[in-house]
């Protein structure tokens, strides 16, 4: 792909490296979607799944649920690892994301200041209020296929992507180098 004078080249997914590591989860039950309208920090405004960063030695399926519990309130239940997303901005940041889907939940939804919490049909999620790259990988997770994903972002445009299924069931993701 070429680049203007004024973008950097496309990473190189071979010797990428994070600034940083984040999950996802997405809570599946009864044909509905668990959604968040986002109020702060990266994608605010937009909708996702509860999420967030991961906190020094922590696993990602453990930052899964507790920010989950931290954004709306609940603690997600059947937790299944799904894919990882690797995401590279212009700027130069770099997100690695662990995505988790769970079977049900505990305890009570409820609003705080980083979410509102709301449940969509699955048939109908709100890809056009979401990041430009969900509507490519979360129907993978949705069916309960393993994946990864690379995404290189100017802002919030999807400039490329690439995303495989894996086979063999959920892989090991555990986030790249050593920095916790």
């Amino acid at each position: 792909m070429a680049t203007d004078s004024h973008s950097p080249a496309a990473p190189d997914w071979t010797v990428w490296q994070p600034v940083e590591r984040g999950a996802l989860c997405f809570i599946v039950s009864d044909g509905q979607i668990l959604l968040i309208h986002k109020k702060r920090g990266l994608g605010a405004g937009k909708i996702n799944g509860p999420g967030g960063r991961l906190e020094a030695g922590e696993s990602p399926a453990a930052a899964a649920v507790r920010e989950t519990r931290e954004e709306v309130g609940v603690t997600p239940l059947g937790l299944r690892a799904a894919g990882v997303l690797r995401f590279q901005f212009c700027d130069g940041y770099a997100l690695w994301c662990a995505v988790f889907t769970a079977s049900g939940l505990t305890g009570t939804l409820r609003e705080t200041d980083e979410a509102l919490p709301f449940w969509a049909p699955v048939t109908a999620i709100p890809y056009d209020r979401m990041w430009a790259d969900d509507s490519l990988w979360l129907p993978h997770a949705l069916a309960g296929r393993c994946f990864e994903g690379n995404f290189w972002l100017a802002g919030e445009r999807l400039l490329t992507h690439d995303i495989r299924v894996t086979t063999g069931g959920a892989r090991d993701i555990s986030p790249p180098g050593n920095s916790f």
